[in-house]
């Protein structure tokens, strides 16, 4: 099903840093447009895949001097972290697609007959997609110029239990470097030496390996370093309906987020070209 997207809507909020490190949350947002809403299964309306409250649990994050890129709209709309082309970053798993079709539990998004067709992809692709990458762009090559290198932190979260895409419960941090291809190993080594140092379970590189947007602009021998942290939702939030932001568990991984963060822009500077 067609339909025309108005160009009133906006697409991403952003705000720019001080400092060489831009934070990406590209599953934020919940926005549908009405004429999509139309065509759309009534599970759509709970919205269960979003990556709820990463705003608000990166809160510290300006004052950090970061940049800041978040999503308005859904991804049931369109899905930022993957392939413009619609490949598969997980060949041979379940995973959801570029204009998803189901949610992580395999519920079909719309009504019978009612998906997406070719056009209407590529409208939303050129009207929520290629926005949000011009501007990840655009300030990475700001960035850059300015401090001779950046690191791009792809923030994520997800329920803990989803049987349909992988087994048994997921580590409290999964970290996703493209096996290594994203980011300097010594950027991600100081990382993660902080992260054993905390109580929370942790993984590199396993289910998770980073989206599009790490494997894509992750490019350390350009000076562009790229990590994803995929987070489980029960460190901070309730991951059932109303899905609530608990403040008692945020406040616990906030700090740890925080020491990440500053590891990774002390590391920085031994990066720049020399």
């Amino acid at each position: 099903m067609s339909h025309p997207l108005p160009l009133s809507e906006p697409t991403f909020d952003f705000t720019p840093g001080t400092q060489p490190l831009l934070i990406s949350i590209p599953h934020l947002g919940t926005e549908i447009p009405p004429e999509l809403q139309a065509d759309m299964a009534e599970v759509a309306t709970l919205k269960q895949d979003t990556d709820w409250h990463l705003d608000q649990l990166y809160g510290f994050a300006r004052a950090l001097g970061a940049s800041v890129i978040q999503a308005r709209v859904s991804r049931y709309v369109i899905d930022l972290n993957r392939p413009p082309d619609g490949q598969s970053l997980y060949p041979g798993q379940t995973t959801t697609t570029l204009c998803p079709l189901d949610t992580f539990r395999g519920e079909s998004l719309y009504r019978s007959g009612q998906g997406p067709d070719a056009a209407e992809q590529a409208r939303r692709l050129a009207r929520y997609w290629q926005p949000y990458h011009q501007q990840i762009r655009t300030e990475l090559d700001r960035l850059k110029a300015q401090h001779g290198a950046v690191l791009l932190w792809d923030a994520h979260s997800i329920a803990s239990l989803l049987p349909r895409l992988f087994e048994g419960r997921l580590p409290d941090l999964n970290f996703g470097t493209a096996d290594g291809r994203s980011c300097d190993p010594a950027l991600i080594e100081a990382v993660m030496a902080v992260v054993r140092r905390s109580a929370y379970s942790h993984v590199l590189n396993g289910r998770f390996k980073g989206g599009y947007i790490t494997r894509h602009y992750g490019q350390p021998q350009q000076h562009v370093h790229a990590i994803q942290l995929e987070m489980s939702q029960m460190l901070y939030m309730q991951e059932d309906a109303p899905f609530a932001y608990v403040p008692d568990r945020a406040a616990q991984i906030q700090p740890l987020l925080q020491q990440m963060l500053g590891t990774a822009l002390a590391q920085l500077p031994s990066l720049r070209p020399r």
